[in-house]
């Protein structure tokens, strides 16, 4: 009983099984991730949250506590969690419909942004739901991933380049603007961006472990300071209040909730995706210690209950943290705690640092970050390889280039379930032919040697037959009788692909074998896996056709119709084929 609630309690709580047995011999690489990643943090909070709309303070709130929450409830050891792109420029956009009159309201919404997302993610993690992310399909995912870091980054030329640019998600309201504005370019903004993309760029090929975000900061800094260069109009951040968050609570107005709802439940999905694909690439590199969707939504929905809470917003996991975290030697969450440990110091003693900050090095770690989100080969391959994957692609990148970020998730989402109901409705069938001096069947349209008859049809479904491609199927089968020249004694149906029967499906199954042998032409059934045959027999089907009519493979059913079988061996297989469940 104990060992069954240790059990219960680890599934919820992963923290009590690593936590137990860690070894001092883990406590190195967990140090090094720690205090690496914590660094990263530092500038990267601090321009996210400029991405979304928010102070940079709230960057470095939401990497404090959310971080300790995951690191209790998530199953990935090395997933670094916190602000990202994606979510950020997502949570501008949905606020941004809201109108806030203030930027205290402004705040109020990301909080109670934050605490929706997280309500959503634990419920769905709760009544395991993380299969739902499925529906976001990998050129969906691609499509939108490559517009939006488009989007974030030609959000952030006005920081570059210290020009007025309307708030906007649409590519051509966002070109336009900049067309209107370039000439007024303030040029040592400009130069500042400009050395901080190369020291972040090209920091790491010194070593990959050289903190580049970070020495961008410091030269950014110093460039401000020793040249007095706030006095030539170069923006910087400013104050940085000191000290821990205090807690804060989000908007509990139900209004407000529905406005919230469709940017939760898309952050919720791609934040969910984006953060279990990198949590699956890294752990594939480990493999002591296994992953669970559920509990992953958990967890990232505990850190964004937390976030709201502790004056953040929302977070999950990010690609190039988690990267730099497995290659600095994470080999458990204690290096997520060493790096909230390390935002903490900085909030307590260091934020005084930051005032000379200019906001066109914050704007150089986020375009620096989304460079490589923009994905160049996956189309070019999908081109060669599968053209409707492709055209799904494109749709997604074009509809949220030019519709918006919220837009053109929906959309790709729609556009997957769409190729899926296509792809459902249109299932694979074959003619079978047998081999010559074989018992074996393959398809005819793939082989010319097969042996074929003008009065036998002999059929293989590949999928379930349902509402959704029943006529299709009939179609296919009159087209396929007709052009045998009405010749056709008998159809042989071979079921071992068909995986699912619906009551729409079992309805016009019955229907056809009743029209068929009206019209002289007679059945038989073989190879049923054993669920599909539990329903043809709830459906009275199996009775339609007869017992001696169904047989354990296409062998017995055209041995059946030659008239060429003992039927004392047709009687001794009968069971196999017939067998359901009551």
């Amino acid at each position: 009983m104990n060992k069954s609630i240790s059990t219960i309690l680890k599934g919820y709580l992963p923290i009590l099984d690593w936590l137990p047995n860690y070894k001092k011999t883990d406590l190195q690489g967990d140090l090094s991730a720690g205090l690496t990643v914590g660094i990263m943090l530092i500038p990267q909070g601090m321009a996210y949250a400029m991405l979304a709309g928010l102070e940079p303070i709230h960057g470095l709130y939401a990497v404090t506590v959310p971080l300790l929450i995951y690191a209790i409830f998530g199953t990935s050891r090395q997933l670094a969690v916190g602000p990202v792109a994606m979510v950020s420029l997502l949570t501008a956009a949905g606020i941004a419909g809201l109108n806030p009159s203030s930027p205290e309201q402004y705040l109020i919404y990301a909080l109670s942004l934050a605490f929706l997302v997280g309500l959503i993610q634990f419920g769905m993690g709760l009544m395991r739901l993380g299969f739902v992310v499925n529906f976001l399909s990998h050129p969906v995912i691609n499509g939108f991933t490559s517009a939006a870091a488009i989007i974030i980054g030609l959000s952030q030329i006005k920081h570059l380049f210290r020009i007025n640019l309307p708030n906007s998600e649409h590519i051509q309201e966002m070109l336009v603007a900049i067309w209107q504005n370039i000439g007024d370019i303030h040029w040592i903004t400009f130069g500042i961006g400009i050395i901080g993309i190369i020291i972040i760029k090209y920091g790491k090929k010194i070593h990959k472990s050289f903190p580049a975000p970070l020495i961008a900061v410091i030269v950014g800094i110093a460039l401000v300071s020793g040249f007095d260069l706030t006095a030539q109009g170069v923006k910087i951040v400013g104050d940085v209040p000191s000290g821990l968050p205090s807690f804060s609570s989000p908007s509990f107005d139900m209004s407000v909730w529905r406005s919230l709802f469709p940017i939760a439940l898309t952050i919720s999905l791609v934040g969910f995706a984006e953060s279990f694909a990198v949590a699956k690439t890294i752990q594939a590199k480990h493999k002591n210690y296994k992953l669970d969707a559920n509990q992953e939504l958990i967890g990232l929905g505990m850190a964004n209950f937390a976030a709201s809470f502790f004056k953040g917003y929302p977070v999950t996991g990010g690609f190039s943290r988690t990267a730099v975290n497995n290659e600095a030697g994470a080999k458990t969450t204690m290096a997520s705690i060493i790096s909230a440990v390390l935002i903490v110091l900085t909030l307590l003693f260091f934020t005084g640092l930051f005032y000379n900050l200019p906001s066109a090095i914050l704007a150089a770690v986020v375009l620096v970050a989304v460079s490589g989100l923009v994905d160049y080969k996956e189309p070019l391959h999908l081109w060669k390889k599968d053209k409707s994957d492709f055209a799904m692609l494109i749709a997604t990148f074009l509809i949220t280039l030019t519709l918006g970020i919220e837009t053109g998730i929906i959309a790709g989402m729609v556009l997957s379930l769409l190729v899926v109901i296509y792809r459902a409705s249109k299932p694979h069938m074959a003619q079978l032919g047998r081999v010559p001096g074989t018992s074996i069947f393959r398809n005819l349209a793939r082989f010319s040697d097969l042996e074929s008859r003008k009065d036998l049809l002999m059929v293989r479904i590949d999928g379930p037959i349902y509402f959704a491609n029943v006529e299709y199927i009939k179609n296919k089968l009159d087209k396929w009788i007709e052009e045998k020249e009405d010749k056709v004694k008998m159809i042989v149906f071979n079921m071992e692909s068909v995986t699912n029967i619906d009551s729409t499906g079992a309805h016009e199954l019955n229907e056809w074998i009743l029209t068929w042998r009206k019209s002289g032409i007679d059945i038989c059934l073989s190879s049923i896996k054993g669920p599909v045959r539990d329903v043809l027999n709830r459906w009275a089907i199996l009775e339609c056709v007869g017992s001696d009519h169904i047989f354990i493979d296409d062998n017995y059913a055209l041995s059946y119709f030659d008239k060429d079988v003992d039927q004392s061996l047709i009687e001794k297989y009968s069971p196999y084929a017939t067998q359901t469940n009551k």
